[in-house]
Formats: C-alpha cells, structure tokens, sequence
C-alpha cells in the first residue's frame, strides 16, 4: 500500500496535536535561493495546492536539493514525509522525499480535492439561480450576460492573491456565500433594493478575473499587467459598462425605456455599489458608500472576508495558547478561541467538567445607581 494522500488543508487539521505519515500533491509556486549564518546554501521553496500553501526549506545535503533547484517554477511535485506543527514556526516537513508528477497527477492537483470542486459546482449553480429569479430585467439581463461570457474564467478567479479566499475557484464562493448574507439582510431591512444588492454582489469582485485568476492549467497565479495596472474595481467598472453597452444596443432595452426607474439610473446605481464596495477611499475605492445598497454590500463583502480569514486563523494559525492564536493578516489582533454554542446536558450528567474563575473588575470609584 502506498504512502496516503492528503491536501494541505488536511494535514494542517490532522497535525494540531499529532505528527502525521503522508504525501501532498502540489505545484512550485516559488523558490528562494539563501544562506545560513554559516554561508551554506539553502532553498525555501513554496509548495501549493487546491487548498493553501507551504513553506518548507531544503538544505544543500538532501537528496532533493539539485532536483529542487533546478526544477521550473510550476513544477508539479509529491512531497511525502513526516508532518508537524511547531509552536513557533507552524507546519513543518521531516524525512521528506520528493517527486515530479504524471499528467494523471497533475490533473488531480489542477482540479483540486473532490468536496471542494462539490461546494464550488453547488455555488455556482447557486449563482445562476439567483440571477435567474432578479426581478429587475435589466439586472436579470447583464447577470446572465455575464454567465454566459465569463463563467469559466469566474470559476477559476481567486477572491485575493494571499488572505481570504485565495485558492482557485474562491471568488465563486465568496460570491455565493455574500449573496445568502444578502438576502437574510433584506429580510431584516425590507426597503433595501433586493435586485440591486444581489447584481452588485455578482459584479462587485468582477474585476479580479484579470488581477487573481489562475491559468486553466496551473495553481501558480500570475500577475496581469491590465490587473497592477488598473485594479479589480476600475476593471469590474469597465466590465460592467461593457456589458451595458451591449444591452443598449439589443432590442430589449428599447421595450425597457417604459421601466421604473430608468434604465440609465440602474445603471448608474450598479456601477456606485461596484466603486463604493471597499468602504473608504483610503481603502481603494474612489468614493464612499452614498446608497443604502452600497453600505450593505460594502458591510457583506467585509464580514465575509473576515470570517473566511478567522476560520482559516482557527484551523491552522500558530497558537501562542490553547485559546489563543497569533494574529493573521490582514485582521488587526490575535484571535480567541470562539464560546461554544450552548448545549443542554443530558438528564443526570454531572455538568461541565471544565472551569474557570470567577471575573471581576475592581473600580478604584464608586459608580452611581441613580
């Protein structure tokens, strides 16, 4: 029986209290050529797959040193050897070996573990039915337009290059994961433009499909001149009035000019949502939220991003204690671990086993009760 198989994020769950006996499929995404304090070189190679990324360091002694340094960026490699997490350094390989990868291998790497294709595939259908069922038909129109054109590049774009979401196929998720956010918060604040929200929350990140998209046959993202050059905000602007464009020329928008609103202020509105969603100018958005759908989107995009870097943090971020993990960019603080749902003890249990003193805070002053 052959060494076992796991993905990166796999081995990180599996090794927060143990050492594991196993092999990772991925693709050299970059090498650095360094020195000890000793002046003997070393490499420090990063390793990726469907599902994050590893840093591991190959000394000029082992056996994988000369096939490791001259080996292409992009390289697709089996790394099997002893996992472990270290408190200070985080996830380590011991006694390792290293391959190069079949084609049958390489397409395994490229397409990524099975549930995460599942959770993606079931996404992008969640995409499309949400789309299909916008009241508005001008929103309806530009998001099945969009579908159509770019839906295989949008399956492959991550929703960054280095924090959240940032792995093949994460921008799909992000997308579909702000759009169940979207609709319990028009549930909560019924005067919010359902349509609106929802259109902007398809187009918001659009412009990432030039800035983190990943080649269709490569997890190694490369860097598109028109992405540094201009960003996912004034791309996805761009892609949008593109689009448009292409309506007001259809025979459609001339039976939409008896619609309210006017299809123009639709317009106008979609592309606000799209340049106010980062919040602030300072943040990379040439204006500040002005709607109430902009505030909303901006506040979803936000939650979501976060949360997605906090369960990323939690799975296998250092932990400097049991309940407390260093802080992850780009979140501001350390993380603590979260208060457990209550459940209720079963008739006769003794209760929680785990305690913890009492809190209180001494005031030097007395406060007032009236």
């Amino acid at each position: 029986m052959g060494t076992p198989r796991f993905t990166l994020a796999e081995i990180r769950k599996q090794t927060v209290n143990e050492k594991l006996q196993g092999e990772v499929l991925g693709q050299v995404e970059q090498r650095t050529q360094k020195q000890t304090r000793d002046s003997k070189p070393y490499l420090e190679m990063q390793l990726r797959d469907g599902t994050g990324l590893f840093t591991f360091r190959v000394w000029q002694d082992h056996e994988s040193y000369q096939f490791l340094l001259t080996a292409p960026i992009g390289t697709f490699v089996g790394l099997a050897g002893e996992f472990s997490v270290n408190p200070h350094f985080g996830l380590e390989v011991r006694n390792y070996v290293t391959r190069e990868l079949g084609p049958p291998d390489v397409a395994e790497v490229v397409e990524g573990p099975a549930a995460q294709r599942q959770k993606q595939a079931e996404d992008f259908r969640e995409i499309e039915h949400t789309v299909a069922r916008l009241k508005d038909p001008r929103l309806r129109r530009m998001g099945e337009l969009f579908l159509a054109e770019y839906g295989e590049r949008f399956r492959r774009t991550a929703a960054a290059r280095h924090y959240h979401h940032a792995r093949r196929g994460g921008l799909v998720e992000h997308v579909a994961q702000m759009l169940r956010t979207s609709k319990a918060l028009v549930q909560a604040y019924p005067k919010l433009n359902a349509d609106l929200l929802y259109g902007g929350v398809l187009f918001h990140d659009c412009g990432k499909m030039w800035e983190n998209c990943f080649p269709k046959d490569s997890l190694v993202m490369a860097y598109d001149t028109r992405g540094e050059l201009l960003g996912h905000i004034a791309i996805g602007i761009e892609v949008v009035n593109r689009l448009w464009n292409r309506l007001r020329s259809s025979d459609e928008y001339d039976r939409w000019r008896s619609l309210a609103p006017d299809s123009e202020v639709v317009h106008l509105h979609l592309i606000h949502v799209i340049a106010a969603h980062h919040g602030e100018k300072g943040f990379g958005s040439p204006v500040e939220p002005k709607t109430p759908e902009a505030l909303a989107l901006h506040f979803v995009d936000n939650l979501d991003a976060k949360f997605e870097t906090m369960t990323a943090a939690y799975d296998h971020g250092v932990r400097i204690t049991d309940e407390i993990i260093e802080r992850v960019r780009p979140l501001c603080t350390n993380l603590v671990a979260p208060l457990p749902a209550f459940v209720e003890p079963p008739i006769g249990s003794p209760g929680a086993t785990r305690r913890c003193e009492p809190f209180a805070i001494d005031l030097p002053f007395d406060l007032p009760v009236s």
